[in-house]
């Protein structure tokens, strides 16, 4: 909360370059309360300091509840947003990195609401808790069971022996890359409050925008290659580029989740290119158009040039399965993660030989090394969550009487973090539509899409709270 509270700051400073003294006025208020709050709690010393896996997620989950819930006040206070459940939703989009929307005016918000609601996307790209392990000093493995309730994918470890200098690696890479980007688009002609705008929402994989119409609103080919190229790179599994920075360039470029994830973008990208070339009438406009949408989707950014809801059947179906597999583990993107789509591809392979085969053994291997059946187990218990929250929120949904597919792709791009959907939520649409219930239902989704459910989950089970 006392780390909140100082995030808020920096929004006023853009509400006072702006000259925005209600969205000032309203930021100070929020930093107040949150700082506040996190006084009130410091106080409070509990009798134990072991975090075991139970506190880990019961962490992770309340912190990022509380977060999103003291993170909307500014909407509320300055009346931008003067619903709560609708701001509520706002947040919870921007910090768990999903891009859904219940604006339908965004460029009616202040430059200071533009700039937080974007900022949110950077802050919770990488992991709010990750970003505090930075500040707050804690024993490695104390610190673990955070990193593992908070970090995407099967598995999740250390870069380096101490858990705060992993901490501090994961951010310097993160901040590298936002940096180069940066300077991309400066260089481009885009204005600094736009490129800063950009960047969050590339660098968390978000994709909120200061303008209605995303990045089409540039019209440029530069800007939509270059983002394009950069929502690919922050979905890229950031070991690797640990490794890239230690010069270990070959285990680095050997990773076999790298080359499911360039192959699955490159056979997207072609396949609907093709599938599209009709409408646009040119192949270079049709691969254009193409790789940013596929980028978008896959990385789960949800950033649009394109309405792609208008598009032919099999690219729209193809995008859709996209939204399920996600970019890679360790990165910023949500998604099942591509890593996990080739373990749980990998079982089924398995357990089919073994119909066959009743007493064989085999083990199934991943990146050059055998993975432990408890891993393996933890995706399925993964998978049999996903689809169950899944089937239960499109249900629920579904009382708001939309059609099949607005309230599947409103769920799936919830849980899977990317922002839009199809039909009334596609990237022409919105969120708003739906009823308090719906959206309180859908940011359940989002945040336990972006903690992988079991941080969340955990928290509605009466057991985790037995001593």
């Amino acid at each position: 909360m006392l780390v909140e509270a100082c995030l808020l700051i920096i929004p006023a400073v853009v509400g006072l370059i702006y000259h925005e003294q209600v969205s000032v006025r309203a930021f100070l208020i929020s930093a107040a309360a949150a700082a506040g709050a996190g006084g009130a709690l410091s106080l409070v010393k509990p009798g134990g300091s072991n975090i075991f896996a139970r506190e880990g997620f019961a962490i992770v989950g309340l912190s990022w509840i509380m977060l999103s819930l003291f993170g909307c006040l500014p909407f509320v206070i300055s009346r931008q947003i003067p619903d709560f459940v609708d701001a509520f939703f706002e947040t919870v989009s921007g910090f768990t990195t999903t891009g859904s929307s219940i604006l339908t005016d965004i460029e009616a918000l202040d430059n200071a609401m533009l700039f937080w609601r974007s900022f949110t996307h950077w802050v919770g790209g990488m992991g709010v808790l990750v970003f505090g392990m930075i500040i707050i000093p804690l024993g490695g493995k104390r610190s673990m069971h955070l990193l593992r309730a908070e970090s995407p994918g099967p598995s999740s470890g250390k870069l380096v022996p101490k858990m705060r200098d992993t901490a501090k690696i994961l951010y310097g890479i993160y901040i590298g890359l936002s940096v180069i980007l940066l300077i991309f688009l400066l260089a481009g002609g885009m204005s600094l409050f736009d490129s800063l705008i950009n960047v969050f929402g590339t660098a968390g994989t978000g994709g909120y925008s200061n303008h209605g119409a995303s990045i089409a609103y540039f019209d440029s080919e530069y800007f939509d290659v270059v983002i394009g190229i950069f929502m690919i790179l922050f979905g890229v599994n950031f070991n690797l580029y640990f490794l890239i920075l230690l010069k270990r360039f070959r285990p680095a470029l050997r990773s076999e989740e790298l080359h499911w994830y360039l192959g699955i973008i490159a056979f997207a990208v072609i396949t609907i290119a093709a599938n599209i070339n009709s409408i646009y009438g040119s192949v270079h406009q049709s691969l254009r158009h193409a790789f940013f949408q596929v980028a978008s989707v896959i990385t789960t950014t949800g950033f649009a040039t394109m309405d792609f809801d208008q598009w032919p059947q099999y690219s729209r179906h193809l995008l859709v399965l996209l939204m399920f597999v996600g970019a890679c583990a360790g990165s910023t993107g949500g998604g099942l993660k591509v890593s996990r789509i080739i373990l749980l591809l990998r079982t089924v392979g398995r357990g089919m030989r073994r119909m066959i085969h009743s007493k064989s053994v085999e083990k199934i291997r991943f990146e050059g090394r055998t993975i432990e059946e408890e891993t393996i187990n933890t995706c399925l218990v993964y998978l049999a969550i996903y689809c169950l929250t899944g089937v239960i929120s499109v249900l629920l949904i579904s009382l708001n009487n939309y059609s099949f597919e607005v309230n599947v792709t409103a769920v799936i791009s919830c849980m899977n973090n990317i922002g839009p959907g199809l039909g009334m939520v596609g990237p022409a649409g919105n969120f708003s539509a739906f009823s308090a219930f719906s959206k309180l239902l859908l940011s359940f989704d989002m945040l336990a899409g972006r903690l992988e459910f079991l941080p969340i989950l955990l928290l509605l089970s009466p057991k985790t709270w037995k001593r």
